[in-house]
C-alpha cells in the first residue's frame, strides 16, 4: 500500500507539481500545468487514458449545454467556462485557455472600476437613455398608443 510517504524515481513529488503558495514579495505562484488525476490513476496508463476520456465527454456535455443556454434561458457563459474548468483538471491547452480569460476578466474589471472610465460610462448610458426617451416620446407624440390586439381592419 501507497501512502505517498516513498518517492519513486522519476515520479515528481505532488507539492512541486502544485506550487500556488504565497511567495515572500506577496505575489501568488502560478499553479502547475498537467493532469490534476490522483496519483493511482497516472501510473497506470490505460487507466489515465479512460480517466482523460472521461473527464473530456463529461467537459464536453458540460460545454455543449453552456452552448445550448446561449440562446436559451440559463446560465451559457457561466456553463461554458465551468465545462472548461473540467477540461482543465486534465488538459494543459484547456489550463492555458481559462488562464488567459481570467487574465483578461481581470483586466477588465480593473478597467471598469477606473474612476475615469466610469464617469464615461455612466455619462454615455445617461447619454443613451436620453436619446431613448426621446424617440420613445416622438414616436408616441406622433402615433399614439395602439396595442396590436385592437388594431382595426381598413
Amino acid at each position: 500500500m501507497n501512502t505517498g510517504s516513498s518517492r519513486t524515481e522519476g515520479v515528481p513529488d505532488e507539492a512541486a507539481v502544485a506550487s500556488d503558495e504565497t511567495r515572500p514579495d506577496g505575489a501568488q505562484g502560478e499553479q502547475g500545468l498537467g493532469s490534476k488525476a490522483p496519483a493511482f490513476i497516472k501510473r497506470r496508463r490505460a487507466l489515465h487514458l479512460s480517466w482523460q476520456v472521461g473527464v473530456f465527454v463529461v467537459g464536453l456535455a458540460v460545454v455543449v449545454a453552456g452552448i445550448v443556454m446561449l440562446p436559451l434561458p440559463g446560465p451559457g457563459w457561466v456553463v461554458i467556462f465551468g465545462g472548461m474548468a473540467i477540461w482543465a483538471t486534465e488538459f494543459v491547452w484547456a489550463q492555458l485557455v481559462l488562464r488567459w480569460t481570467k487574465r483578461k476578466v481581470t483586466e477588465a474589471a480593473q478597467r471598469a472600476l477606473d474612476p475615469k472610465v466610469r464617469r464615461r460610462n455612466i455619462t454615455l448610458t445617461v447619454i443613451g437613455l436620453v436619446i431613448v426617451g426621446v424617440l420613445a416620446g416622438i414616436y408616441l407624440w406622433k402615433f399614439g398608443v395602439v396595442m396590436p390586439w385592437k388594431i382595426k381592419d381598413q
